[in-house]
């Protein structure tokens, strides 16, 4: 039997990312350095809970959005990983951020990366995605990086608004 309400593939993306948390998690694997739980943890700009953060990555593990293994370098932790299936989010996350930046009153600061990001349109999308791939997936490194260039944005908007 389906536990899905319907095959219609905009209902089964909204089962699979329409809750409150999910992608708020592949966006900080996304756009952040944390991939240890207690990174994702601490540096939630949206303060998740511990036992929701661990329930979404759970669901997003299953649903195969997110991958984990053991950290070798410490037996108690894991790293999390985006897969090949939330890297191919990155056009529907910037979407999401051009539709946010005109009709949200979001701030300057967390609203840069998605202004970038829209303007750079399907060919920025591109190279993104190529550069996930090598943080996460372990696909060769592109000659420029376009999570630098998001980042020095964000540190500038952030030294404006102080």
């Amino acid at each position: 039997m389906n536990a899905n309400r319907s095959g219609c593939p905009i209902n089964l993306t909204l089962e699979t990312l329409g809750d409150r948390w999910s992608l708020i998690v592949i966006r900080d694997l996304m756009f952040g350095t944390s991939r240890h739980f207690r990174e994702l943890l601490t540096r939630s700009q949206e303060g998740i809970a511990s036992n929701i953060l661990a329930d979404r990555l759970k669901r997003l593990e299953a649903a195969g959005l997110v991958s984990r293994r053991d950290d070798p370098s410490h037996k108690q932790k894991a790293i999390y990983s985006l897969t090949e299936a939330s890297i191919e989010l990155v056009p529907l996350l910037a979407h999401m951020g051009g539709w946010g930046l005109r009709h949200t009153p979001a701030s300057e600061e967390l609203s840069i990366r998605a202004q970038i990001l829209e303007d750079g349109g399907p060919l920025l999308w591109s190279a993104f995605m190529a550069e996930l791939r090598h943080l996460h997936r372990g696909a060769p490194q592109p000659k420029e990086s376009v999570m630098a260039r998001l980042q020095s944005a964000y540190e500038s908007a952030v030294a404006r608004n102080r």
